[in-house]
């Protein structure tokens, strides 16, 4: 007779969409933290990508960096907040709208910045180099293709 398979054995042996994307998500920011760690920077989390991926060395405003992120004002704020008190971000008046603030990045979270795009781009080359320049450049452009595809708006999927 034979066995009806677990779920979680099909799962593992084919991934669907979903858990090849939440894996590919972790294992870059593994990768990401851990080298960040090693740099001294043991305190940031991936949450706070949220934030640093997109902020810009001049300042972005709160509700940009919410949009960007497609996180809520709310969980931004609570993000903005924490990367305050470790000292990676200040809160400024906007000079376009004094009634606005701008996030700016201190000397740490621009030190921050550029360790970790220089991470990310580590981490594309090894990327690169398996699967070819050609495919990964496929990859890339059919992944972007596929995520603007979808749906940006939504709930947070970590508040």
């Amino acid at each position: 007779m034979d066995q009806i398979m677990k779920r979680s054995t099909l799962k593992e042996q084919d991934p669907d969409l979903g858990i090849l994307a939440v894996q590919l998500s972790a294992r870059v920011q593994r990768d990401i933290f851990r080298r960040s760690a090693e740099q001294g920077f043991d305190d940031v989390r991936p949450r706070h990508g949220a934030v640093l991926a997109y902020l810009d060395a001049e300042g972005t405003r709160p509700g940009e960096l919410a949009r960007l992120a497609g996180r809520n004002k709310q969980t931004m704020g609570a993000i903005l907040d924490e990367l305050e008190r470790l000292g990676y971000v200040r809160r400024t008046p906007d000079p376009a709208d004094r009634r606005a603030k701008l996030i700016v990045p201190t000397d740490r979270g621009l030190s921050f910045i550029a360790a970790s795009d220089g991470f990310v781009h580590l981490i594309e080359q090894k990327l690169a180099d398996t699967l070819g320049p050609d495919r990964y450049r496929d990859f890339r452009d059919a992944l972007a293709r596929g995520v603007a595809s979808l749906p940006a708006t939504g709930q947070d999927t970590e508040g």
